[in-house]
């Protein structure tokens, strides 16, 4: 049962269809990260403190949200209701991803525990007048889907779904995804099933230890993807909108267009301008694991996750 509607109101407006942009890593859930960000009226965040910790709390122990209940929904809303707040304080807690996607410079270093004196604050990302609506693609979220809609029932989810061999190959090039399956973070041995890591049963238990990475990253991968679909049984048709990132590569005016619909905003031309230059790239372009993986992590992949590529509409085997 969902909960209750609940109001909250952000430096003076009221959070209505809150949207959350969602992908398994490296997906290519920011470029529409990026889109919205610069639409007007929309204030879009990424990777606040706040929400990082409560929305990676639960996704590597599930429990914790379904023990809690309506609370865990209440924790999130809260951490929302913090990370929104448009103020030069509250803006310079933002990562520098988060003012890439809006085009700003990044902010000068401080010194570790040294205050940032009022002075120096960064102007914040969005005007506060006119501001209408609140989103964020923080990373990840996919594992907190349910309690997203938990906390707004009204919330619109944008999906992406990439080809995950390309996810993989940008995986392995990545020194922070890598980093969960060191042994001190893979909490295999206190969450089994573990949605987090894709490990579903015993036979992904038992051949973890000793896994390559590549079979690592597929199965996070397959994990996602998997939570994607059940998502699109979960939420009404009308608040859930999926993108394949070789769509977008191909087509960013189209989806650009589609996107526009179904927020019912207009998202600006020249946010997802140059995209066409990602997918003919040889690094993190479309169809780029041919160059970038071996046969081997290639083959790994497609035995990993292989149903999911096929179901999904990805071609396997020699003919890929």
């Amino acid at each position: 049962m969902r909960s209750t509607p609940h109001i909250l109101v952000i430096n003076g407006t009221k959070v209505r269809r809150p949207v959350f942009i969602l992908g398994a890593p490296h997906s290519g859930a920011e470029l529409l990260a990026r889109a919205v960000k610069r639409t007007p009226g929309f204030h879009l965040t990424t990777g606040r403190p706040g929400v990082l910790r409560v929305t990676y709390a639960f996704a590597r122990q599930p429990s914790i949200a379904t023990e809690r209940g309506k609370g865990a929904a209440r924790v999130l809303r809260d951490a929302y209701a913090e990370a929104w707040q448009v103020s030069a304080r509250a803006c310079a807690q933002c990562p520098d991803e988060c003012r890439e996607l809006a085009a700003l410079p990044p902010r000068p270093p401080v010194p570790p525990g040294r205050p940032i004196p009022g002075s120096e604050l960064p102007a914040p990302c969005v005007e506060p007048h006119g501001l209408a609506r609140f989103a964020d693609a923080s990373p990840d979220l996919i594992y907190s889907a349910d309690v997203l809609l938990d906390a707004f029932p009204d919330a619109q989810f944008v999906q992406v779904i990439r080809d995950g061999r390309d996810v993989v190959a940008d995986m392995l090039d990545d020194e922070r995804c890598l980093a969960w399956f060191k042994p001190g973070l893979a909490n295999l041995d206190t969450v089994f099933p573990n949605p987090f890591f894709g490990v579903e049963d015993h036979t992904d238990r038992n051949r973890w230890p000793r896994a390559a990475p590549a079979v690592k990253c597929a199965l996070r991968w397959r994990g996602s993807v998997r939570l994607s679909a059940r998502l699109r049984q979960q939420v009404p048709e009308e608040q859930l909108f999926t993108v394949r990132y070789e769509d977008l590569i191909a087509r960013p005016s189209r989806v650009g267009a589609d996107l526009s619909v179904y927020l019912d905003a207009p998202i600006p031309k020249t946010a997802l301008s140059g995209l066409a230059r990602i997918g003919d790239a040889d690094d993190g372009g479309v169809g780029s694991w041919r160059e970038r993986l071996t046969p081997r992590q290639a083959a790994q992949v497609e035995k990993v996750a292989g149903t999911e590529l096929r179901r999904l509409g990805y071609r396997t085997g020699p003919d890929a």
